[in-house]
């Protein structure tokens, strides 16, 4: 019964903030404010939408390190452990972004209009030539000031354990010239993943971890880089299950 209250709460929520979708797409075609109080109105119903999703499941999320972020527009490189991900980052980080989306999400309207709001990119990995357009949209992004999320594993961890980290979309952020973020994200597998489908209250942790400065990657390959924003975060995982 919570799998169908949550879900179902989900997908009413979006219905509901359709009014508010179309006051924030005049706001962002206008694009008169400043990144920073852009984002804050765009976020501001997205961030409940998941907040709210998130308690009707009957999970908490703890944040520990907001304080981390560096003005401005940053990469933000999470591990995935499960659909919740998104919204335990997208409620409770401070720091608004946009998130690398797949191509199919587009099918879903109001979802589909909420990210290209809040800056997302949609990629299509089966199609090459879109997926460079989407980097480069990417690149862009981050240069008009605006912060971009990514998950390096490329799909769901379903467990505590992390993916190799893929090198290629960290170059986001060395082509924009902005710093990397790690943020470790631990327990949101256990709302769904963990019970075969089913949405089960968890207590999640999000950790941000201090930014990698460009001046600190920039004699990195991008290999090295993968590897060290890695340890950050598993390092961090290690240390909330030995304690």
């Amino acid at each position: 019964m919570r799998t169908v209250w949550t879900i179902g709460y989900s997908i009413l929520y979006l219905l509901y903030s359709i009014p508010t979708l179309q006051k924030v797409k005049k706001v962002v075609s206008k694009n008169e404010l400043p990144p920073n109080e852009l984002d804050k109105v765009i976020f501001a119903l997205p961030r409940r939408w998941a907040q709210k999703t998130i308690k009707r499941s009957g999970s908490t999320v703890n944040v520990v390190g907001n304080e981390k972020f560096p003005d401005g527009p940053v990469l933000i490189v999470a591990n995935h452990q499960g659909n919740f991900d998104i919204m335990a980052l997208l409620g409770y980080l401070e720091k608004p972004f946009g998130f690398i989306a797949k191509i199919e999400t587009k099918k879903v309207p109001f979802a589909r209009t909420w990210i290209t709001c809040m800056h997302g990119i949609f990629i299509d990995r089966e199609d090459r030539r879109q997926s460079v357009k989407a980097f480069k949209d990417g690149i862009e992004t981050l240069k008009s000031g605006h912060s971009l999320l990514i998950f390096p594993e490329g799909t769901r961890s379903k467990g505590s354990q992390t993916l190799p980290f893929k090198s290629g979309s960290l170059r986001l952020a060395t082509k924009a010239g902005v710093p990397i973020v790690p943020v470790a994200i631990d327990g949101t597998h256990k709302i769904m993943e963990a019970n075969d489908g089913k949405v089960k209250p968890a207590k999640v942790t999000v950790t941000v971890c201090d930014p990698i400065m460009p001046e600190q990657y920039e004699e990195l390959s991008l290999d090295q880089l993968a590897e060290y924003t890695q340890s950050q975060i598993i390092e961090v995982l290690q240390q909330n299950h030995s304690d």
